[in-house]
């Protein structure tokens, strides 16, 4: 009889499962997720650093050291500039991790058996993929004049000692120390504005839906647009606080610099906290639990953490993760805030990124707040 009675029970709960279908696919998929996500995401092995060139000797030996940088799969030589100026340009847009100077004499110095010196620049904003990038830059740098000298050796006639024909001078920009705090911390900020507004923005609507007060909200005369920016902006005000707060730990405590415009920063936030009121709006109107609504957001929130850049390195990524996460708000506003307090640009280096987070914001936001009509409907 206890037999039975047990089976029973376990039968009771399957059913109870199996009726709410939408819970159970959230509660598999995400499992699998996070598989897939921890095997190829999660990976500080970086190749591919877009590299800019300033070559201003266009000789043979220059083109053999470029085909050194380019032979190594580090390196991805994808632009070739005609000024220093330009150089920084690509930098500062995040374009280019790293740049390549190569002065007008290194040609003849290498052929008269001189020491030729040229410039390695790094993006030092992101630490992970500025040391990895520093590591194999002088490495390949070392190889090559390894090459030379072996070359030059063989011309002598007598042994004689060679000093080293190949020198690469490296410098850090942004964060020439490689502090990872400057990193961390403006991705936290994001991080923070993200999934808070998010989780509370969804779990808020739908716990009214559930205490059966947002019935009670309908009857009164308040109009649909009114109810919805009600429950939005406390959230708004509180997620601006937790961005401050973060902010004003990081700069006096971790010493994290603010070299931007205080302005732009909270521009850039509000545009941000758009896209993630959105998301929670129409996770709210997905779900008809508060288990249901932080599932659904940990689906968008879960990707979003890996495939932001957040904590791994995007060109450590595979092609196609680097592809889908084009298709993540939270990508372009680390970009903007890392940007903004690292590196000090402006406006015009984030064009792009202001250009995608408002199509991102107004079109999630539009779908959401129609969807939350039509439910109240």
């Amino acid at each position: 009889m206890l037999n039975i009675r047990l089976i029973s029970l376990i039968r009771k709960e399957f059913i109870q499962i199996l009726r709410d279908p939408r819970t159970l696919i959230l509660v598999l998929i995400i499992p699998v997720m996070q598989l897939f996500l921890m095997g190829y995401a999660a990976t500080n092995d970086v190749r591919n650093v877009p590299l800019a060139v300033y070559d201003q000797n266009r000789g043979p030996a220059a083109r053999e050291l470029l085909d050194a940088y380019r032979a190594a799969d580090y390196f991805s030589l994808e632009y070739d500039v005609d000024s220093e100026d330009a150089l920084r340009d690509l930098i500062d847009n995040g374009d280019a991790r790293a740049g390549l100077i190569i002065p007008p004499d290194y040609g003849e110095k290498i052929q008269s058996e001189e020491n030729a010196h040229v410039v390695f620049v790094l993006d030092g904003s992101d630490p992970t993929s500025a040391s990895t990038a520093l590591s194999a830059a002088q490495l390949i740098g070392q190889s090559k004049a390894t090459e030379i000298m072996v070359e030059r050796q063989a011309r002598l006639i007598h042994s004689a000692p060679i000093s080293q024909p190949l020198i690469v001078h490296t410098r850090v920009w942004y964060n020439p120390d490689l502090i990872s705090s400057y990193y961390m911390i403006p991705g936290v900020i994001g991080t923070i504005l993200f999934a808070l507004t998010s989780i509370l923005t969804a779990t808020a609507i739908v716990r009214e839906r559930e205490r059966g007060t947002i019935e009670q909200l309908i009857v009164t005369p308040i109009r649909p647009w009114e109810l919805v920016v009600g429950k939005l902006i406390p959230y708004v005000l509180l997620a601006l606080f937790n961005a401050v707060e973060i902010l004003a730990i990081g700069v006096y405590w971790f010493k994290v610099p603010i070299r931007g415009n205080l302005g732009l920063i909270f521009l850039f936030s509000a545009l941000f906290l758009m896209t993630s009121l959105g998301i929670g709006l129409l996770a709210s109107t997905l779900a008809n639990t508060q288990q249901e609504a932080m599932l659904t957001v940990w689906m968008i929130l879960l990707p979003s953490l890996f495939l932001s850049g957040f904590f791994f390195p995007l060109e450590a990524m595979p092609k196609v993760l680097q592809w889908i996460s084009y298709a993540i708000p939270l990508r372009y506003y680390l970009v903007i805030i890392r940007s903004l307090m690292v590196k000090g640009v402006g406006f015009a280096a984030l064009r792009q990124e202001f250009l995608a987070l408002t199509v991102f914001g107004i079109a999630i936001m539009t779908i959401a707040v129609m969807r939350f009509k039509k439910r109240l409907d």
